[in-house]
């Protein structure tokens, strides 16, 4: 904050104490014109009047009370421009203190895990529980809190795994990340025509009803495809790109989302967890993944 500006709040500041102390006074006193008189001369309805009382004297030292409070207050703590108050608090170093004290208690639980490996970790019962959590604030917005995913968010409770499904590979996928990216293919394919074509192609890759015509004049043009799904349609994990013969599918498999997909293409990221996780949480997280998968556990 500028000094311009932290003058002014000071300024405001205290005129506004000051203005406070005066009104106080001025109205728990009455002059002697005023105490002849019971009544201001307001009245309303013809018969209701105003008294021209000073406040209760108990009533009147407790605004006074508020008044010392508010300059205690201002003495000790931050609220006089840039004057951060002698005792040197501040929301931030409010916040860091919490967050510390929250950190050390985390570790401390956690230290007890360091020395097991993810099987062993998809094996405790104390792991499990606390990876939970962790995967109820990290995970559960794009995967769900059951784990079986949503449109253009992998299920991780079946054995579709997109980029591998061993511990390395998931353990990867947590900490650093990934990007997903299936360009737009319309063009490639010879424009509306090709696409729907394609759209029949795929379908019959995984055994779904299909027009056999449309899918045969369709092949040709697979090895477009098929760059990055393979061949056979059964994916590259290096590339991140889905099995298209088994019946797991992320964004749907009628056809015009497959139209739509092969047309626009798609994008997904999962973000690295790693710099919130630290390398024991994200192992944890990732025997629970594993878990949910069927993968590892009792």
């Amino acid at each position: 904050m500028s000094s311009f500006w932290s003058g002014w709040i000071i300024l405001l500041t205290v005129a506004n104490i000051i203005g406070a102390v005066w009104l106080l006074w001025m109205t728990s006193r009455l002059s002697p014109e005023e105490k002849a008189s019971e009544t201001t001369g307001h009245v309303w309805d013809g018969d209701l009047k105003e008294y021209n009382n000073p406040l209760p004297r108990w009533w009147l030292w407790l605004f006074y009370l508020t008044v010392v409070f508010s300059i205690i207050y201002l003495v000790l703590f931050p609220g006089l421009g840039n004057f951060q108050g002698v005792l040197g608090w501040s929301q931030t170093g409010q916040y860091q203190e919490e967050v510390a004290r929250i950190e050390a208690r985390q570790d401390e639980f956690f230290a007890r895990f360091a020395e097991m490996d993810i099987a062993e970790l998809a094996r405790d019962p104390d792991a499990m529980s606390a990876a939970a959590n962790i995967f109820g604030n990290r995970c559960a917005q794009c995967h769900g809190s059951d784990g079986r995913g949503a449109p253009g968010f992998p299920n991780l409770t079946d054995q579709a795994w997109l980029w591998g499904g061993d511990e390395t590979a998931v353990l990867a996928s947590i900490q650093s990340g990934r990007v997903g990216v299936m360009p737009p293919m319309a063009d490639s394919l010879g424009g509306e025509q090709g696409v729907a074509q394609m759209v029949e192609y795929v379908r019959s890759l995984s055994g779904l009803d299909h027009d056999a015509d449309m899918a045969a004049a369709a092949a040709p043009l697979w090895p477009v495809c098929g760059a990055c799904h393979g061949m056979d349609g059964t994916g590259m994990t290096a590339l991140g790109s889905p099995n298209l013969t088994d019946a797991n599918w992320l964004y749907g498999s009628g056809r015009a989302t497959i139209a739509e997909t092969i047309t626009g293409g798609r994008q997904n990221n999962m973000p690295a967890q790693l710099p919130v996780l630290g390398e024991l949480q994200s192992r944890v997280l990732a025997a629970y993944v594993l878990r949910l998968s069927g993968q590892l556990g009792d």
